[in-house]
């Protein structure tokens, strides 16, 4: 004797749901620390030349809290430089007070930065990372001024600066 099988309208929903996700869950795997980097080091090693602060955010894509770096009150002409590789990333001139709590510039030096998409919050995002190193630095939004229109959102930790 067989037995009808019954399946409701929220479960077949819920499967389809689910296969449209696949294509997209596969796709959070894309991240910067997968690619090779000119500069590399072991775990150990970023631990040892980077503080815990800048650690967290260059290797491990932490964000610091908003409005706490003391490079979002830097005004004088210079370049700011990836905190890890020295790789120099962003000019003075480029930099606005975008209102985030974080140091923001809307345009980065020719060749020094990288993106990938995150989905770490939940939706894509674009990361940007060193080019050289590979270390997350933030990301960048379409928000920005003029003349590009996008907001790069740098964690101040990730960053050093050095005056012209």
């Amino acid at each position: 004797m067989s037995h009808p099988i019954t399946v409701s309208r929220r479960a077949i929903c819920g499967w389809l749901g689910t296969a449209a996700a696949l294509p997209l869950l596969s796709a959070c795997g894309s991240s910067a620390e997968a690619k090779t980097f000119p500069v590399r080091f072991t775990e150990t090693e970023w631990k040892k030349r980077l503080t815990p602060a800048q650690f967290y955010i260059l290797r491990q894509k932490g964000t610091e809290r908003p409005g706490t770096s003391p490079l979002n009150k830097e005004k004088r002409k210079g370049t700011f430089h990836c905190a890890a590789d020295g790789h120099p990333l962003y000019s003075s001139e480029t930099k606005y007070e975008s209102g985030t709590g974080w140091p923001s510039f809307w345009k980065p030096l020719p060749g020094a930065i990288g993106t990938s998409t995150d989905w770490d919050v939940g939706y894509p995002r674009t990361e940007v990372h060193c080019a050289r190193c590979g270390g997350h630095l933030g990301h960048v939004f379409d928000d920005g001024p003029k003349p590009t229109g996008k907001r790069y959102c740098i964690n101040g930790a990730a960053m050093v600066f050095r005056p012209a």
